[in-house]
């Protein structure tokens, strides 16, 4: 056994990458685990693989190991899920988001096998750990050489490892052959890659986000229920402040009862009365007087904020958190890149915006 690193690993938005190609760019989550039953280790894109640990952003431990056979599985690891890699060239390099490489393992361009194991992953849910006195969360990377075989999950504990199995199952698996023109035609709808079936079955508001911020879709898609349903209540009040309307009481009365999470009031429970009501109310109406600041498109804005609040109230988290997010970025107009740029702030599973080429 060779113990190629043992310390910290300093992790930006819950992950960090192993890349054995000439030229490394980290996949993304669709991409990664694609067909795959894990979501915690990626292994669907050659020569690399994408790793996600309980944490979002700050410091956890981490030990890498180069084996000559199958290891024993220690009882103290949580979460333990392996997979199949094969590096591309003699150049093997763990890299944690955004930086240099921590470590480099020398494999030989052979069949491995890798099991990821962490172990505390739940207690790095909401840490902002920049601050942390130590680690939070423990992770081991071990690698021995074998022939392919499907991941698998071997030991499932924490809810964060949960949730990445959950979104991963959910991925439609990886093209095989020539794809149809068909098949082409859908993927180039979607930016030049598949969604998740959930995404692609949410509606045209998926759609909608796809030409405006196609890794925001993606980075929605792969957050927590809990995530999603709180970025859905964001929207749609961002929305009406940027409309000027979130002071009118009727609509106040509808965001306070969208965050206690309980039924919209009247008129929102019947789409007919509540565009009759914003079409009767002086201070909502298309002739109101625009709000301070607000520009010629004023009344444009405060009827393209109404949809937000039926869309942030749907059931299911995800299509709500996509739907709010489109109707907030059609009412703020050419302003949106800056309403995304705060939900990233504001919810920082969603990662940071990714540079191109990055």
């Amino acid at each position: 056994m060779r113990t190629v690193y043992r310390g910290e690993l300093t992790v930006a938005h819950g992950r960090f990458h192993v890349d054995s190609r000439r030229e490394p760019r980290g996949p993304i989550p669709s991409e990664a685990c694609a067909g795959q039953t894990n979501g915690l280790c990626g292994a669907a894109v050659p020569g690399c693989l994408f790793l996600r640990t309980g944490l979002s952003t700050g410091r956890v431990a981490l030990t890498v190991e180069v084996h000559g056979a199958a290891p024993p599985l220690e009882d103290r690891w949580e979460d333990v899920v392996e997979a199949s890699f094969r590096p591309l060239t003699a150049s093997t390099a763990v890299l944690p988001c955004g930086h240099g490489a921590l470590c480099e393992l020398a494999l030989p361009p052979a069949h491995h096998r890798v099991r990821y194991c962490g172990r505390g992953m739940d207690g790095g849910a909401g840490a902002a750990s920049a601050t942390a006195p130590g680690p939070v969360g423990q992770y081991l990377l071990q690698f021995w050489p074998a022939p392919p075989s499907a991941d698998r999950v071997v030991r499932q504990t924490s809810r964060s490892a949960a949730r990445r199995h959950h979104y991963a199952r959910a991925l439609e698996p990886p093209v095989s052959g020539q794809p149809t023109e068909r098949e082409l035609a859908e993927i180039r709808s979607w930016g030049g890659r598949l969604p998740s079936r959930r995404v692609r079955e949410a509606g045209a508001d998926a759609r909608g986000l796809v030409p405006l911020d196609r890794d925001l879709l993606d980075a929605v898609d792969a957050a927590c229920p809990a995530t999603q349903r709180g970025l859905a209540r964001w929207a749609a009040r961002r929305a009406f402040t940027a409309a000027g309307l979130e002071g009118v009481d009727w609509i106040a009365a509808a965001l306070t009862a969208l965050d206690r999470g309980e039924p919209l009031p009247a008129p929102f429970d019947d789409p007919r009365r509540t565009w009759d009501r914003f079409f009767t109310d002086d201070r909502t109406a298309l002739t109101a007087p625009h709000p301070p600041g607000g520009g010629h498109d004023a009344p444009l804005c405060r009827a393209l904020a109404l949809p937000a609040l039926r869309a942030a109230a749907d059931p299911d988290p995800l299509r709500a958190a996509l739907g709010a997010l489109f109707a907030a970025a059609v009412a703020h107009g050419t302003a949106y890149p800056a309403l995304f740029a705060e939900a990233r702030r504001c919810f920082p599973d969603l990662g940071a915006e990714t540079p191109p080429g990055a």
